[in-house]
């Protein structure tokens, strides 16, 4: 495959970055669902509750007596409902066994209160298990009237979600028939695998939020080598639902949903798209301003050493390719001699790396001997606490890399240009320069970009700290 030119595309945010801030589509329709269901639980409960103490057999207890203990009864249950997921759409909320397992444990929850609160005052038997009948009966009641009037109401076009389909044509008949099932879609286009090109990507998702898109369908075929794409749905607030095929590999962030009878997989959109990732930004600007104003005595002591062990400048800025392809000068300390960028040539012949994409050497002639000890424990990358302060890089992402190496990509690893390059990443803590291969260092970068999270951030930046300190892989 042909090297891609580089391109600069500048006012494009990192991946995982949302272009606007915006809450997930389909917010208001969902949580009006979730309002009237358990508006309808609330009911049914009370109702239950004062149908059994006038039924039962009577029982002077403060339980029939005050509201505070009925406030109780309904809060148990409701919380125990939530908490089993029985307020979530679809096969969820008609999960009848679930429900009944659910009321029941919730009673009994009850009774256990009531013997720990107050043993001899609770309520007479019969009226407990008029209550526990009851409030099965209603809730029961009120979940199937929901239902019916939910599907009555999509008959006529009302509360349905709309949608995309994205498919191979061979398989765009079985899916459309698939999604219809559930009864609470429209399909507003259908589309193949070439909108999700890199080429295309930017007018699909364009054309998804003008149209006020929900959630979009797309077979595990068409997105198996474009797991990256994930985040361009999840910043968009857009709910993602993959297609089952024969051969599933379920992706990280997923989650298990019926469509009809058939199983597939759901990759949620978030309340508020990009949180997260503004979340991180915030904690790089924290980190290092924080760090900056610690290791100041550090910084003047290695900026002195460095004039005293050779000549030259105490910084080092090499012109590095970072978000987007855009050029940006990153900052290290120097560990070479003054013209070590023009006896590079010279060495190519002895680069350690297979693929020859990045230039790698172990005992590098050019390293001073102050540079080999600030490698060892990397410190000459301390400056790029200033490149993250700039917003030009993060404390964790995909290495940086120069101009020469960026030239020799191939189209697939342009992917690890789309997110905000770091200082450290999953590719140094699992080897650092030990790795020999440039695709094997990609395939890192790849894993990090499908599965990042705040929480593997702040793990890899522990992991850095330890390799640092084991000196591993460091040269």
């Amino acid at each position: 495959m042909p090297s891609k030119p580089l391109s600069v595309v500048s006012l494009k945010p990192d991946l995982r970055s949302a272009k606007g801030t915006r809450i997930q589509r389909g917010l208001p329709t969902k949580f009006l669902r979730i309002l009237t269901l358990i508006s309808l639980d609330i009911i049914a409960l009370i109702l239950a509750w004062k149908l059994a103490v006038f039924c039962g057999t009577p029982l002077e207890s403060p339980w029939t007596q005050r509201t505070s203990f009925l406030l109780l009864i309904v809060i148990v249950e409701i919380g125990m409902i939530a908490i089993t997921g029985l307020y979530r759409a679809g096969f969820h909320r008609r999960n009848y066994p679930s429900l009944l397992k659910t009321v029941s444990l919730s009673a009994v929850f009850l009774l256990l209160i009531a013997f720990l609160y107050e043993p001899n005052y609770y309520v007479s038997r019969s009226t407990f298990i008029i209550f526990w009948f009851l409030s099965i009966a209603f809730v029961f009641t009120d979940r199937f009237l929901f239902n019916v009037v939910t599907k009555l109401l999509r008959k006529r076009g009302a509360i349905c979600y709309p949608v995309v389909l994205i498919t191979d044509v061979e398989d765009q008949e079985g899916h459309i028939r698939l999604i219809e099932q559930e009864n609470c879609y429209t399909i507003q286009g259908i589309a193949d695998s070439s909108c999700l090109d890199r080429s295309n990507r930017d007018e699909t998702f364009e054309y998804l939020r003008n149209h006020g898109i929900v959630e979009v369908f797309v077979s595990w075929n068409v997105i198996k080598n474009r797991l990256y794409v994930c985040w361009n749905f999840h910043t968009a607030g857009i709910t993602l639902r993959i297609l089952p095929s024969q051969n599933d590999v379920r992706h990280p962030k997923s989650v298990f949903w019926m469509i009809g009878n058939v199983p597939c997989l759901t990759i949620p959109a978030p309340i508020i798209a990009g949180s997260d990732f503004w979340v991180k930004r915030s904690f790089d600007l924290c980190c290092s301003i924080i760090l900056l104003l610690i290791l100041s005595p550090v910084y003047l002591a290695i900026a002195l050493l460095i004039k005293l062990d050779s000549p030259g400048k105490i910084f080092f800025k090499q012109e590095r390719i970072g978000l987007h392809c855009k050029k940006f000068k990153m900052w290290k300390f120097r560990t070479m001699v003054a013209n070590a960028e023009k006896l590079q040539a010279g060495l190519e012949a002895k680069n350690e790396i297979k693929d020859g994409v990045l230039f790698k050497l172990k005992d590098d002639p050019r390293i001073t001997r102050l540079g080999k000890f600030l490698r060892r424990y990397s410190l000459d990358e301390l400056p790029q606490l200033f490149n993250v302060l700039l917003g030009e890089m993060s404390l964790v992402g995909p290495r940086p890399l120069p101009v020469r190496d960026v030239e020799k990509f191939q189209t697939p690893h342009f992917i690890r240009q789309e997110v905000l390059p770091g200082i450290t990443g999953l590719w140094q803590v699992s080897g650092r320069s030990n790795i020999d291969n440039f695709e094997d260092a990609v395939k890192l970068d790849i894993t990090y970009i499908e599965n990042w999270s705040l929480w593997l951030d702040v793990e890899i930046l522990l992991k850095t700290f330890w390799a640092v300190l084991q000196k591993t892989g460091a040269y």
